[in-house]
């Protein structure tokens, strides 16, 4: 009975080991295009994986991030618009597969706030709710979530910024939007440092912060920090061009 069982268990079990190796593969792949900056081939290996486990949360939350990311560098706001959209599209598909993953809610928040920055003040007001409470949910999830932290410090200050116009917008078509307060930008950035002191973003959006509160030596300090860092991602480079821009600026 053993013997005429044999190949059947075979027959089932070896083509699913095949496609486990096969992902596990591919995914050690990706990590290294992403640590070599590569990050369109990356994103392919990803989809590659996909094709194999559609229902991998963790893949999904990858293409998003690079989605995204690889949008933001494109020369054309159609082309912005497709990878932003395409980027929502795997981080809703993550969202919905778990809602409780720390990670998925981190690229709805991030999916979202890439959108509507290529949207008029009523899409941007409509969109803001939805990426705090995303932020959120990924912190009550994973506290140490350093990138909710920093998505968080940014809805902060870019809210806290709103002109007069927006705010009635926001008023008179969604009723008044959640606090927000230049302070609790600050602290959400210094917390997200605190989580991982090499993220190169946070020093540049910190800096930011702190110089539209008045605190230009410490904004300057952190701009100098950056060339004390090195590049962990592609985009580590257009951040580093950017703080010394600005020390020109503020120096």
């Amino acid at each position: 009975m053993t013997r005429l069982l044999l190949p059947l268990f075979l027959t089932l079990v070896l083509p699913f080991r095949a496609l486990t190796q096969d992902a596990t593969v591919l995914l050690q792949q990706a990590s290294h295009l992403e640590s070599d900056f590569k990050e369109e081939d990356a994103l392919v290996k990803y989809q590659d994986i996909l094709r194999l486990q559609p229902h991998n949360v963790f893949v999904l939350c990858r293409c998003s991030d690079l989605s995204c990311r690889i949008g933001n560098r494109q020369d054309s706001r159609d082309k912005k618009v497709a990878y932003f959209k395409t980027g929502h599209d795997y981080a809703d598909a993550a969202w919905r597969l778990d809602s409780t993953n720390s990670e998925a809610n981190v690229v709805m928040a991030f999916s979202i706030g890439r959108m509507i920055l290529l949207e008029s003040g009523r899409e941007k007001v409509a969109g803001a709710g939805a990426i705090k409470k995303y932020a959120e949910n990924a912190i009550k999830y994973d506290p140490k979530n350093y990138k909710a932290w920093h998505i968080l410090g940014r809805w902060h200050y870019e809210v806290s910024g709103l002109n007069f116009f927006e705010r009635t917008l926001a008023r008179w078509l969604y009723g008044a939007l959640p606090d927000a307060s230049l302070q609790e930008s600050i602290h959400d950035y210094e917390k997200s440092m605190a989580l991982r002191p090499d993220f190169m973003l946070n020093y540049l959006e910190l800096a930011r912060a702190c110089h539209r509160d008045g605190q230009d030596a410490r904004a300057v300090q952190l701009l100098h920090r950056l060339d004390s860092l090195k590049d962990e991602m592609y985009d580590d480079r257009r951040v580093r061009s950017e703080g010394r821009q600005l020390l020109a600026e503020w120096e």
